[in-house]
Parts: C-alpha cells; sequence; structure tokens
C-alpha cells in the first residue's frame, strides 16, 4: 500500500473520529501516531510521541497564546466589559436597534484585548443579553447579535486563530494582525448595518433605544480608553517591532492585571482568573499537539504534495480550486471547532495555495473568516452553545433563527475579501 493511499485513509479515519465525537485532539494524535507508524515503522512512531511534547511546549511563539487568553479574563473580571457595553449604548442612543448596535460593537472592541471568540461571546451574553431582553428584543435575534458580535474575536488583533495560523505556516504574526484589522472593521459595520436592516424590516425585533445627548456621548467615550490603550500598546509595538508579538501579549496581560487590581481584583478573583486561562490554554495545547503529530503524518505520506502536485495538473483556474478549498471548510465548520479546522486543514492546504500563487497572508485571513463562519452555523454552531450555557432559558432553534441574517452577512464579507484582496493587504505591503 502506498503512504498516499494511507495519508488517504488515516484521514477519513480522523473525520469519522470527529463525527463520533470523539475530542479532536485525541483524533488527531491518535491518526497520526498509527498513520506515522504504519508509514515509517512503529519505532519511529513511539520516537516521534516522545519528541513531541516538548517540541511543542517549548516553542517560544507558542507563549503568547496563554499571555492573550489571561490578558481577556482579566479584562472581563475587572468590569472592563460592562463598561464597554454602557459606552456603546449611550454612542449608539435614539437609533433603532442601538443596544443591538452598540453589543456588536462592544463585541468587536472586546475582541480587541480578548483573542477568543468563545470569551467573547460568553462575556458580553453576560453584560448585554439582560439588557436587550428588557428593552423588549426578541430573545432569538438578541443572541444572534451576540454570537455574530463573539466571532469578531478570531479576525480582530490580536487573534489567537490568526496566530497559531501564522505559527503553522511561518508566517509573520505581526502581518497577519495587521491584515486581519480591516476585515474585521468591516465585519463589525456589516453587522451593524444587518441589525439596523433587520429590525427595520421587522420592527418587532427591537425597540428604539433611549435617546442620548451629544455631551452623554462625548463623556462615555472614558469606556473606551482602557481597551484602546491596551490595543495600541500592543499592535503599534508590534507593529514598530518594539517587542514581539510574546512580548506584546505579556505587556497586555500585565496592564490588564494592573486595571483590574486598581477595580478590585481580590487574591480570590486572581486565582480564578488563572484556573480558567490554564484550562483553556491545555485545550488549545492539546489541540497543538495533535496537529503537531498528524502534520508529520501528512509529511511521511506525500499526500499533501502528491494532492499539490495533482490540482496543479488539472485545466481548471485557480479561482475555482480556491471556491472549492473554502466550500470545504464551510461544510467543516457544521461540524468542527474553528480552530481545529485551522490546525488540521493548513498542513494539507497551505502547499496548494503557495502552488496556486495566491498570497498567504490574504489566503490566511479568508480562512479564517470562512471558519468564522462555523461558529455561528448549525449543529456545531460553538458560539450558539456558549450562549445557551449563559442563557438557558432561550430555545436552541430560535438562537439559530436569529442569528442567520449575520450568516448572510459574513458571505458577502467573504466574497467582497476574496474581489478585492487589496482590503487585507493594503496594511502590509
Amino acid at each position: 500500500m502506498s503512504p498516499e493511499i494511507i495519508g488517504a485513509i488515516g484521514l477519513i479515519c480522523m473525520i469519522l473520529l470527529v463525527c463520533l465525537r470523539v475530542p479532536v485532539a485525541l483524533a488527531m494524535l491518535g491518526v497520526g501516531a498509527v498513520g506515522f507508524g504504519f508509514v515509517t515503522s512503529p519505532s519511529s512512531a513511539l520516537q516521534m510521541l516522545r519528541d513531541t511534547p516538548p517540541d511543542v511546549l517549548a516553542k517560544y511563539d507558542f507563549s503568547a497564546i496563554p499571555l492573550f487568553i489571561l490578558m481577556g479574563v482579566f479584562a472581563a473580571k475587572s468590569g472592563m466589559a460592562s463598561k464597554l457595553f454602557e459606552a456603546t449604548r449611550i454612542i449608539f442612543g435614539g437609533v433603532r436597534g442601538s443596544l443591538g448596535v452598540a453589543g456588536i460593537g462592544s463585541s468587536g472592541i472586546f475582541a480587541s484585548i480578548s483573542g477568543s471568540s468563545l470569551a467573547t461571546a460568553s462575556t458580553m451574553t453576560r453584560v448585554a443579553l439582560p439588557e436587550m431582553e428588557k428593552h423588549g428584543y426578541n430573545p432569538g435575534f438578541a443572541c444572534g447579535v451576540l454570537a455574530a458580535g463573539g466571532t469578531l474575536g478570531i479576525m480582530i488583533p490580536p487573534s489567537i486563530a490568526l496566530l497559531i495560523y501564522a505559527i503553522l505556516t511561518e508566517q509573520s504574526v505581526g502581518d497577519m494582525f495587521i491584515a486581519g484589522f480591516l476585515p474585521g472593521i468591516l465585519g463589525m459595520v456589516m453587522y451593524s448595518l444587518t441589525v439596523m436592516i433587520m429590525v427595520r424590516w421587522k420592527p418587532h425585533l427591537a425597540q428604539r433605544g433611549e435617546k442620548t445627548s451629544w455631551k452623554e456621548k462625548f463623556l462615555s467615550l472614558t469606556g473606551l480608553i482602557p481597551f484602546g490603550f491596551i490595543f495600541v500598546i500592543i499592535i503599534a509595538g508590534i507593529f514598530y517591532g518594539l517587542f514581539t508579538p510574546t512580548e506584546g501579549a505579556a505587556v497586555g496581560a500585565f496592564v490588564s492585571y494592573l486595571y483590574a487590581v486598581f477595580k478590585g481584583l481580590t487574591f480570590k478573583g486572581l486565582k480564578q482568573s488563572l484556573i480558567e486561562t490554564l484550562a483553556l490554554s491545555a485545550v488549545v495545547f492539546f489541540m497543538l499537539l495533535g496537529a503537531e503529530a498528524l502534520g508529520y503524518f501528512i509529511s511521511v505520506s506525500r499526500i499533501a504534495y502528491s494532492l499539490a502536485t495533482w490540482i496543479g495538473a488539472l485545466d481548471v483556474s485557480p479561482m475555482i480550486i480556491l471556491i472549492c478549498i473554502l466550500i470545504m471548510y464551510f461544510l467543516l465548520g457544521l461540524f468542527m471547532d474553528a480552530l481545529a479546522m485551522l490546525v488540521i486543514t493548513i498542513p494539507v492546504v497551505y502547499p496548494l495555495i503557495l502552488a496556486l500563487g495566491y498570497d498567504p497572508v490574504w489566503f490566511g485571513i479568508i480562512a479564517v473568516l470562512t471558519v468564522e463562519l462555523g461558529l455561528i452555523t448549525p449543529p456545531m454552531g460553538m458560539n450558539i452553545f456558549v450562549i445557551k450555557a449563559v442563557a438557558p432559558h432561550i430555545k436552541l432553534s430560535e438562537m439559530f433563527k436569529g442569528v442567520a441574517p449575520f450568516i448572510v452577512s459574513d458571505v458577502i464579507r467573504l466574497v467582497i475579501l476574496v474581489a478585492f484582496p487589496a482590503i487585507s493587504l493594503v496594511l502590509v505591503y
């Protein structure tokens, strides 16, 4: 049996394991180790299992991940999120659907220092959903707004997804962060327009927000200062080479910690923050460990090289191949976690993208955006399930119905970014 056939069988087995609800990280690790052993030898597979964990855990670039997570946790614990929502609510006061727009805006800004879609959705739901329900918002639509807003955490820098893509493809983390800025802003604008269109089309979905004076709007900007300060420190520092992404994450986490202490963070709160960070970081690193083992298997099976060679010989345009890849991401997103999709598929897809002549930074942005769709599409829809845990009184069917318009908005944004690569690359090159 050829290595390529073994590789294909291994990937099919992995997909079946994931469909059977085997944890993605464990499925990748198991298939990677067994497949590597089939292609090489059992002793080589054991050697790989022995060497891979310290190799992954010792990578300096990966140390930024728990620091970005910790920064987001401190931001939530310090009350920054509630002040942020209050500020955006006042800024958009008087506009029909203003609380929905405020939910999108505050989610996008919170995501800028959280780096995690799930953390953003969970935190902003606790803050914004009670206010939206109190002001007569349709519960399903309100949850749809917050689920969509949470997905901005995967695009707006500093993003854990963009960080992992950069590490897996050996791209500049700074370039990926800068490239994600305009697409992230575009997402905030299009989501806000979606809210406004929906509440005009179906007025029963939301009530007009309380009018606020220009003085109140101006004074409310103080609620944005902590986020703006941390965001500027991280992005400007990385962009101008003052520190590495890991050092930027450390600086951001430290500043968030100081703010949390200033706002009364206790030792118990610090302990809880560290526990939350360690728990989420462990999940991410286990997934990266599985992806590394799977990557070794894919490499020795030569399936990626053979696939790239075969597709390169096809008499179809590169755009058709790109569309097929994006459709694959969308279909995988119906069943898999966003981060898992990236770590599983990038080792296979990335060589194809290079062979087709596409810019790897631009592809990273549209790939992450397509992955982002999986966070709000059934049946997986991780953001929806996170919100369901916070608001168990609202039916899942209502939540998925409420998020449907934002899925359409994301598809339109994806088409725009594919058609106009300059939106992603103008700040990079």
